[in-house]
């Protein structure tokens, strides 16, 4: 039988619950466990896909083409299990299938309320994604007291009550503010949370108390005195300079034997050597650091590119050198230029939607192919290359995209209105069409040409990457592209789309595009080919800049 941990939070959002509870994950994993991860947000969207990442950070992709909570990244980057659709439920979305089944006629004329029925189809959900787990973790988003989440508590409430003591684990995630003029920490918000949790018919087994500092004995004696849970139950969480300590912390405090023993679980020791290792890499590396350019719309909120910032992060830990992003809007580029990139040691570029910022993207590619810097393309970033190279080598001057201008005479970059989806079912959409859940999504293999830079990296000619966009790289115009010296290297195994675009190396030692979003199957553990040698050609541009420097002459950079 499954069991569950559910895991609330308090006082204020964004502590970390998604990052405790996939530490916790990654430990009991550790000690040989099968678990994996459900999050449950509460507002009424169906998926995250049509917000703003100014609103929710970036929108996760999982093989399967859900659009999920940024969380699901965190839960793939540290246990092993991949993550799909039945890993995450909004109240949107379990609203919707609640009125489906209304419509249908499935509750025989019966008054559809938000208890039994809602809350049924949560539990449902909960117990459909525990299917064949030792434990699934179960992630509430938002904090307790807040309305829109209450069916959600209720129902864990619910959970808790039929199937039994020894198969739920209730933690609660809370704030320890220390108050700088008191010079103390204050104990008062975390108390009242659990008078709200223990309101609502929860009582936690474990607190983690989040803090800038740790939260001494005295203070979790008061903590355990005023909200019933064992002292050694409140664990201390302090911040820390990089999230891959956080399950040798959790563990060192006995979070994971807590948890298996409310569970009546037996497992073997844990093992965290990996995680040692990560954070020695992290914190020590032995190859020195270098500056990567990361020129992208969103950049003054860096959770809207969670994912390629632990995947540049995880590039750096498997080249043993720290990677330091500097974040460049790409709207500046436009007004301050490219004096912006000088001592970069790569460029990046990101994706995204909608004109604002375009043309800084192109100077940016630009600037990479004249000046031979080390280039990756994800996504819009592939497609800006694409326009740059129309443009300035092709002499397709007013090429584009038609996202952008839809009336453009070279129209370089188009919108694909049939595809095949993930699971190979075929999908139609014009430019009226909804927004939500219509671009080419998930996981859907490749063709990498055998002698190419990506076959290289990759070390194979066939490849499995997942996908979130809605426009395609314009075949009409590829053989002009090859002509002119572009290489298209790896298309898609339906349809024949561009999937990858590069430079020879003859003419540029890095310059790869990809249309696909790479940072999706990359973790700390085992990185990912193409941010590994991306990472690997900065660090041979930085000592080729660094030698030139010192002899005051040229040095020709080979390919990385």
């Amino acid at each position: 039988m499954t069991k569950y941990v559910f895991v609330t939070g308090g006082v204020v959002s964004s502590l970390g619950k998604g990052i405790a509870a996939a530490s916790l994950a990654a430990i009991l994993e550790s000690r040989g466990l099968k678990v994996s991860l459900v999050k449950l947000d509460p507002y009424i969207n169906v998926d995250p896909g049509t917000m703003s990442p100014y609103q929710h950070g970036e929108v996760y992709v999982t093989n399967d083409g859900a659009e999920t909570d940024l969380d699901l990244g965190h839960y793939e980057r540290f246990i092993s299990a991949k993550m799909t659709a039945r890993n995450s439920f909004t109240s949107g979305k379990v609203y919707q299938n609640v009125i489906n089944k209304e419509r249908r006629g499935d509750y025989l004329g019966g008054t559809v309320q938000v208890i039994p029925h809602i809350t049924d189809e949560i539990k449902a959900s909960i117990k459909s994604a525990g299917e064949g787990l030792d434990v699934l973790l179960v992630e509430i988003g938002g904090t307790v007291g807040d309305i829109e989440s209450l069916p959600f508590v209720e129902a864990i409430r619910q959970m808790g009550v039929e199937v039994g003591r020894r198969n739920r684990c209730y933690i609660h995630l809370t704030l320890v503010p220390y108050i700088a003029s008191a010079g103390e920490l204050k104990t008062k918000p975390t108390q009242h949370s659990v008078q709200k949790l223990r309101e609502i018919g929860i009582f936690p087994d474990v607190l983690l108390c989040r803090s800038d500092r740790t939260v001494p004995e005295d203070e979790k004696k008061k903590i355990s005195l005023f909200t019933n849970v064992e002292q050694r139950a409140v664990i201390s969480v302090p911040d820390v300079d990089t999230i891959f300590k956080v399950p040798q912390m959790l563990h060192e405090q006995l979070l994971d034997e807590i948890v298996c023993h409310t569970l009546d679980i037996v497992a073997k020791p844990a093992d965290l050597a990996p995680w040692a290792n990560i954070v020695k890499r992290t914190l020590e590396p032995k190859c020195g650091e270098v500056n990567i350019a990361f020129v992208g719309k969103y950049v003054e909120l860096i959770d809207a590119y969670k994912s390629i910032n632990e995947a540049l992060k995880a590039g750096g830990i498997h080249n043993d050198c720290r990677v330091n992003i500097r974040y460049l809007e790409s709207e500046k580029i436009e007004t301050e230029g490219v004096v912006l990139l000088a001592d970069m040691d790569a460029i990046l570029v990101g994706p995204g939607f909608g004109e604002r910022g375009i043309e800084g993207k192109i100077l940016a590619a630009k600037y990479a192919r004249e000046n031979k810097v080390p280039y990756l393309g994800i996504c819009l970033g592939m497609q800006i290359a694409i326009i740059e190279f129309a443009r300035d080598v092709c002499g397709l001057t007013d090429a584009h995209s038609t996202e952008f201008d839809y009336d453009t005479k070279n129209p370089v970059v188009g919108l694909v209105t049939e595809w095949q989806d993930a699971t190979g079912a075929v999908q139609k959409r014009d430019r009226s069409s909804d927004k939500g859940g219509t671009m080419r999504l998930g996981a859907q293999k490749a063709t990498l040409k055998a002698d190419s830079l990506a076959a290289k990296v990759y070390g194979s000619t066939e490849i499995n990457e997942r996908h979130r966009h809605r426009y395609e790289v314009n075949s009409n115009y590829v053989a002009q592209f090859e002509s002119k010296g572009l290489v298209v290297s790896g298309r898609s195994a339906v349809q024949d789309l561009v999937e990858v675009m590069e430079y020879p190396t003859t003419t540029h030692p890095w310059f790869v595009g990809v249309q696909y979003h790479p940072e999706f199957n990359s973790t700390p553990r085992g990185g990912h080919p193409l941010f590994k040698a991306f990472v690997g050609a900065a660090m041979a541009y930085r000592d080729v800049a660094a030698l030139t420097k010192k002899t005051g002459s040229a040095v020709v950079l080979e390919q990385a």
